[in-house]
């Protein structure tokens, strides 16, 4: 019989079960690693047009039934008064002592359905809540894709691609067969391509907004190829993002996709959470890592003010979970902000070095374009010797032709300040399979806006990309 995570947590530390996770590298399934090659990728989305193929990395989670929009609404922090039909809205919830747990796009369907769209900590939540509650809603899993399906056949409900860049605009009207009709931001319309109608959201991801459209996975390789056709038609030079490119448009964006789900801790309903979940969770295979160790996996933790969305938080609802908690937050001091860290350049050169001297110490290496080597990322932002901040999600940016990576500063830190971040796990490195021996250092980092791209903050101007 399977473990739940509380048993797993009764019989060991949790910080060091998950420092030491064998789930191996982060995938993104489902997606070749590159189309043409990432550098050629990533500067796409900035001066042509790409196409992301999200079909396979999230999660989706139906949520229908006479009492959907009211189980939402107290499961997470948003207000949902002005939810209409053919809006979206970037969904977060949080426990009840107001750390985030994670978060999902949800689109209204339906006077009475809903879909969230993204990563597993939340939709284990929604679907926990869903469990234990008196609810009238029906609850329907569509899990991510497998990471190693070994031959294995794929299926989703859905495929779901975007199109983005400064020349999507001529591909949206040669697939729709005439002007798009204009769509605001996280708003949904619908749309043609070729013979398919399907639905699409105003979104972005790496700079100016495009359209996210979405359709029965049964059509994606029509959608896929119309949408090719249409490229060549209008003479615009379109590219496909594989996997590799994919999770670094984030750091030149601002979101913060994976923080630690803050679910350890707490009696009551998390303790019947954690023993609702199972071993083969994400919550309980899952890693961290980086140079941030600590005893207290609460120190992982961050709250929705940190991350930006505490403009989301529907004060005026009557209750949802951790909004007392959320009260006792608002405004407090304690409260760190979201920056970007901009690398030094010569330090990340020294790091690479070090593996090419034989016989000689090396430090942790630095994959391309992303770094990232654990489900949730947590490095020591120094400065002397005081932690000031959190590193947490990293890659490289062809087009700033820089390493990034996002996190969280005590409210003393100001952009333009340099700082030192500790690369590499303490006394040789942790058991995760993604870890090679080596020994730790410093690189320096200036501290940045975010979004760190110009384009992302002047389009992104009244969103939690720039709170």
């Amino acid at each position: 019989m399977a473990k739940s995570l509380e048993q797993i947590m009764q019989e060991t530390n949790i910080v060091t079960h998950l420092r030491n996770s064998k789930i191996g590298m982060y995938i993104y399934p489902g997606v070749a690693p590159e189309f043409t090659n990432w550098r050629s990728e990533q500067m796409a989305w900035r001066d042509s047009v790409v196409v992301y193929d999200q079909s396979h990395h999230m999660d989706e989670v139906t949520v229908e039934g006479p009492d959907a929009q009211a189980f939402l609404a107290h499961v997470g922090i948003n207000d949902f008064g002005n939810f209409d039909m053919g809006r979206a809205k970037h969904f977060v919830p949080v426990t009840p002592a107001g750390h985030v747990i994670g978060d999902h796009i949800i689109f209204r369907l339906d006077e009475n359905k809903y879909v969230t769209v993204g990563r597993a900590p939340t939709s284990n939540w929604i679907m926990f809540q869903a469990a234990i509650g008196k609810w009238n809603v029906k609850v329907s899993y569509d899990p991510r894709s497998d990471s190693r399906p070994d031959g294995k056949a794929i299926y989703r409900t859905h495929y779901r691609f975007q199109i983005q860049g400064p020349d999507a605009d001529k591909i949206f009207e040669k697939i729709n067969g005439g002007p798009v009709p204009e769509i605001k931001f996280f708003h949904v319309d619908t749309i043609n391509i070729g013979t398919r109608k399907v639905q699409a959201l105003r979104h972005g991801m790496a700079g100016a907004p495009g359209l996210e459209i979405w359709g029965p996975y049964a059509d994606k390789t029509y959608i896929q190829s119309t949408i090719a056709q249409a490229a060549r038609d209008v003479g615009v030079e379109m590219h496909f993002v594989g996997s590799r490119a994919y999770s670094t448009n984030t750091v030149e964006s601002g979101w913060i996709p994976s923080p630690l789900p803050g679910i350890y801790t707490g009696d009551g309903m998390m303790k019947d959470y954690r023993e609702w979940l199972t071993e083969q969770s994400y919550e309980a295979a899952g890693s961290i890592g980086g140079s941030f160790v600590s005893d207290n996996i609460e120190d992982y933790y961050v709250n929705p003010f940190e991350l930006g969305y505490g403009f989301y938080i529907g004060w005026k609802k009557d209750d949802f979970i951790g909004r007392d908690a959320l009260t006792k937050m608002k405004g407090s001091e304690k409260n760190r902000k979201k920056v970007t860290f901009e690398w030094n350049a010569e330090d990340v050169m020294k790091v690479i070095s070090s593996s090419f001297a034989p016989g000689e110490k090396n430090y942790k290496w630095i994959d391309f374009p992303q770094p990232n080597y654990a489900s949730s990322s947590a490095d020591r932002v120094m400065h002397g010797d005081k932690m000031v901040g959190m590193s947490m999600f990293n890659g490289y940016s062809f087009n700033e032709r820089c390493l990034l990576s996002l996190g969280v500063v005590d409210q003393s830190v100001e952009v333009g300040d340099v700082l030192e971040m500790v690369w590499g796990e303490p006394d040789g490195g942790s058991k995760k399979t993604s870890v090679e021996p080596h020994e730790q250092t410093t690189i320096r980092v200036r501290v940045s806006p975010t979004p760190y791209s110009t384009e992302a903050r002047t389009n992104y101007a009244d969103s939690w990309r720039t709170k």
